[in-house]
Parts: structure tokens; sequence; C-alpha cells
């Protein structure tokens, strides 16, 4: 874009920031703006070419759109909406309160409002909610020549031309998708059938979920997904930059969670200090509570400690074993329950594989343990007492039952909190830890008791 043609109306913050990144990529210039006020940023986008602000504002990235956009006059706001794709306008109104989001969908033009409702009425996370209306469609009675003028009419207002779909020129139903690749190397009197893919499109229904429609596209190898209804008849489409900017999202939502604490839903330098607080304390305050079992268990084995202080020289070794062993159950299940190789039905399965997992585990561990002992005695860093023998055979066989008690509650957890329902992800290391690390207590104490009777205790 050329500089000198930037409109004299322009603020002199406009100016400055088009004078400063008119090499820059978009993405830099998003960046260029994320540092700055919403305010400011406001201000900047309202005085800009709507064409140069519109690229900027359709950018997932750029950081409280819904702000800048709500601190805008109603014209300049309209004005940038109306440029925006639909399903970028409908992300940035549902992130705004209900007066400030009432006011600026009331500044839209009634087909745009029409678009954008239906698109907020998906729940979210389904490929309803991530799909566009702005997709290129013919009849099936048309030329190549015709699709070809068609497309270079259109090409500005769409979010992709590389897909052009084909549709009943009665029904109004999906019949075929071309590739651009093959639109332009059609003939231009043939058919638009004679270059469109055979077979039954590939589409999602509406309320399919959103990871679903990331393996179909995965599967197919598509740059977008059609999605229909019952009859046939195409709602919008599911571009691959779509999918992955979704998926960025929970994923890093996800990665909040799985690390003991609720997801922040904002970029970490922009929450608050009360917020950061507040997304946080609860969970703290959760697994501090989980923890406080941990005391209660010593507490109930307090008589065994006393006669056998050497016991307490392994309760780090054998808490942190069990749950490291529940952590690392916990994050394979999860990961494969996000990307589909496991279905809920699976949990036997995976019971089955982790309990022969965890025994082999539990017992090269215990072995380390055991032979750990063996040598600080017979290397006399340490004396254990005169039963030492019997005190590594106990950490040998508590390492067996700990770990195989973590791996198997580790990958179970998962299913259970989705058969509730549930985010599988809530099921963190620290809770998982937490767990593992009261019920090892137990199964440690228990086990000593039954080798150590009559000896030490």
């Amino acid at each position: 874009m050329n500089i000198n043609r930037f409109p004299l109306r322009a603020g002199n913050a406009a100016r400055a920031f088009m004078t400063n990144n008119k090499v820059a990529t978009i993405a830099e210039r998003v960046e260029s703006l994320n540092a700055l006020a919403p305010a400011e940023v406001s201000r900047i986008l309202s005085r800009m070419p709507q064409e140069y602000a519109v690229n900027i504002l359709d950018r997932p990235e750029l950081r409280n759109a819904s702000t800048v956009l709500a601190l805008m006059d109603r014209a300049d706001a309209a004005r940038l909406l109306h440029g925006m794709s639909n399903d970028r306008v409908a992300d940035v109104l549902l992130e705004l309160d209900t007066d400030t989001r009432t006011r600026l969908f009331n500044s839209l033009e009634e087909p745009v409002r029409v678009a954008i409702q239906h698109l907020m009425g998906y729940p979210a996370r389904t490929a309803g909610s991530i799909m566009t209306t702005e997709f290129v469609s013919v009849p099936g009675n048309w030329t190549v020549e015709q699709t070809l003028a068609h497309v270079r009419h259109v090409e500005r207002s769409r979010e992709t031309v590389y897909a052009i779909y084909v549709l009943d020129e009665n029904s109004g139903a999906l019949l075929h998708v071309v590739t651009l690749r093959r639109l332009i190397t059609g003939e231009p009197d043939a058919s638009i059938l004679t270059v469109a893919q055979k077979g039954t499109p590939v589409a999602a229904d509406p309320l399919m979920k959103q990871e679903d429609v990331a393996r179909l596209i995965r599967k197919h190898d598509l740059l977008a997904l059609p999605v229909v209804d019952d009859h046939g008849l195409i709602l919008g489409i599911v571009t691959v930059d779509d999918v992955i900017d979704t998926m960025i999202a929970d994923t890093t939502d996800g990665a909040q969670r799985f690390g003991g604490m609720e997801a922040l839903g904002k970029p970490y330098m922009k929450i608050s200090f009360g917020g950061m607080i507040r997304k946080r304390a609860g969970w703290l305050c959760a697994l501090f509570l989980g923890e406080m079992l941990t005391a209660s268990a010593m507490q109930h084995f307090e008589g065994e400690l006393e006669k056998a202080v050497v016991l307490t020289l392994f309760i780090p070794l054998i808490m942190s074993s069990g749950g490291n062993s529940g952590s690392q159950a916990t994050s394979l299940i999860i990961r494969a329950l996000a990307v589909g190789e496991l279905k809920l039905s699976d949990w036997w399965r995976v019971l089955i594989r982790e309990l022969p997992t965890g025994v082999v585990l539990g017992a090269i561990l215990g072995l380390v343990g055991m032979l750990r002992v063996f040598f600080w005695q017979s290397a006399g860093l340490y004396d254990y007492g005169p039963h030492w023998v019997l005190v590594g055979i106990t950490v040998f066989a508590a390492l067996i039952g700990i770990v195989t008690f973590g791996s198997v509650s580790g990958s179970m957890l998962p299913f259970v909190l989705q058969r509730l329902k549930l985010d599988p992800a809530t099921a963190s290391a620290p809770f998982v830890a937490t767990l593992v690390d009261v019920t090892g207590l137990v199964i440690y104490f228990s086990v000593a008791l039954m080798i150590l009777t009559g000896t030490l205790l």
C-alpha cells in the first residue's frame, strides 16, 4: 500500500503506525498493536483505510479485539465489522457484555445480522461454532467459464476460493466439490461437473465436535470442510486455519488445567494480578487439603514410625515414584482420548495394559531402591540396623504396589471424568500426584507391617 495515498483525515497515530510498519507483515503489525493500550489501537484502526484495518481485525492473534471495537463510535465499528469475516465477527461479539453486543449487533445490516446470529447459536467447540458462511458455491448447470468469472467477482468477500461447492440447481443440496486447481485446467465451455471430484463430498454435521472436524480435514487432506444440514444444504465451511486457531487455544487451556489450575482464558501478561490469584488459588487450596490427608495417614502409623524411624527415610522416594507413574499414565491417556486413539469404552483395555505395566515398572524401581539399601549398608555409608535386608525388601515390595496403583489410577481417572461429562484435562498431574501420595503412604506402611512385624515393628 502506498503510504503517500493515506487519507489526509487520518490521525497522527495511524499515520505513524503505517509509516513504521509499511514493510512489515500482517502478523508483525498485529504484534505491534498488541503492545499498545486498547484505546490507542481503537484510534489507530478507526482512522486506517478499511481494507487495512479489517485485515488486522480478522487475525485471531489480535488481543482485545472486542474491546477495541467497543471503544469505537458506532459508525466506525459497523464499517469494520461489515468488512470482517462473519465467523470472526461472531467470536468477537460473544466476548462482549450484553449491552455492547446488542449495540454493535444492531449496527449491522439485516443479512449480516441473520448470518452472524446463526453462527452464534451453535454450541462452542462444534463445527457450526467455528465455520464461516463466506464460501464460493455455484449451481451444477454452470460451465467452467461461468464459474471462473464468478470466482473473480466474489473472491474478495470469501474466506477461501480454493474449494468451490457445486449445488443442485433445484434443491440447493451439495453435490460436488471442485478445487481451484482443477477449475483453471478445465475447458471453458465444459460443464463444471466435468472437473468436480468424484464421489460424495466429505462433509460435517454442524454439531460435530471440532476435534472430529480436525481429524476429517487431516484424513482427507482438505483445505476446507463443508458443513451441511440434514437435507444436504451447505451451511458453511470450516477452513484449516480456523481449526488450527481453535485447537491452539484449546491446547493452551488444556495445558494450564493439566498444570493444576483453572484456564486463564487470556494471554499471561494480560491477566490482572487479582485474576491470576483467583485462577490459581482455588486449585492450590484443593490440592493442599488433599495433601492434609498425607499428614493424617502418617499420624495413623505414628506408632510404627516411632519403632522404625528408618522407614521415614524412604517416604519422599515412595511418594514421588507413585505420583510420577500416575502422572505419566494420565498424560498418555488424556492425549490418546484427545486425538481419538481411545474411546470411553476402551477403559478395560487400558486397565489390562496398565496393570502389568505398573507391576514391571514398580519392580524396576523397587529393585533399584533395594540395591541402594544393600549397597549403602555394605559400603558403610549408612547403617539401616540389623534388619537391613528386610528394610530393602520392604522398599522393593512397596514400590511395586505404589507404582502399580499410580499407573492404574492415573490411567482410569480421565475415563471417569469423561464419563461424568467433565474435561479429562482436569485430571491434572498435581491432582493425580496428591491422590497417589496419600494412598502410597498407606500401601507403604501396610507392606512394612506385613514384612517387619516381629522384627522392627
